[in-house]
């Protein structure tokens, strides 16, 4: 199997970190996505979309980050991070479509607006935009952080897809206009998913490195 993706790619890194988390043997193909590699033919043969992440398993190709890594769990013939419980699965589907929908869309917007598009000279930030995700981030933050008191993770005790889907845009949490401060079970949650090495490993050695292919060794 062979993942393509961007270093630093948020849905990119969901999937890296479960594939290191269930030792699976994929080869991760970095693509530079600031000078267009996302738009080149080849590319766009694999995902129309020109977004990361894309998976090929043989003839077999996928795109949209949920749907590699409900893949990949069951391909790995494992329950650990996606078990086969239909309740329980729901449970995970529900939160992966929760982060994306609504907090990690907002989060998202912040971290664009605010930190992407002056670092890449992009233009002004959309303040209008910040406005509402602000609003949007105000409104659904105070949702994970009840779901997460006394909890270590979204489901309870151990990691699941779910938790490598809610943590996407983790790098960023600090540098965005939003005041964390009011979530406590949040910022520990946080603090506790930064610790675990399948997820650390995916991240960029600087801000500089994301979206660029890595230098051979």
């Amino acid at each position: 199997m062979q993942l393509h993706t961007f270093v630093g790619a948020p849905n990119g890194r969901k999937v890296e970190a479960v594939i290191n988390h269930l030792g699976l043997p994929v080869e991760i193909v970095y693509h530079d996505f600031l000078s267009g590699g996302l738009r080149m033919p080849d590319y766009l043969a694999l995902n129309p979309n020109a977004k990361v992440p894309v998976l090929v398993d043989g003839a077999f190709t996928l795109w949209e980050s949920m749907a590699i890594l409900q893949y990949l769990a069951d391909s790995a013939g494992s329950d650990a991070l996606f078990p086969r419980d239909p309740q329980r699965r729901a449970e995970i589907v529900r939160w992966q479509s929760w982060e994306q929908s609504h907090f990690n869309r907002a989060l998202g917007t912040l971290v664009f607006e605010g930190l992407i598009r002056p670092k890449l000279n992009m233009g002004p930030t959309n303040q209008a935009l910040v406005e509402v995700a602000q609003t949007d981030l105000a409104r659904y933050a105070p949702v994970l952080d009840r779901h997460l008191a006394g909890r270590r993770y979204l489901l309870g005790d151990a990691i699941t897809l779910a938790d490598y889907s809610m943590i996407c845009l983790e790098p960023y949490k600090e540098a965005v206009t939003f005041d964390w401060s009011p979530y406590p079970a949040f910022n520990a949650y946080i603090e506790r998913m930064r610790q675990v090495e399948a997820w650390t490993r995916t991240a960029a050695t600087s801000f500089e490195a994301v979206g660029r292919v890595p230098r051979a060794a």
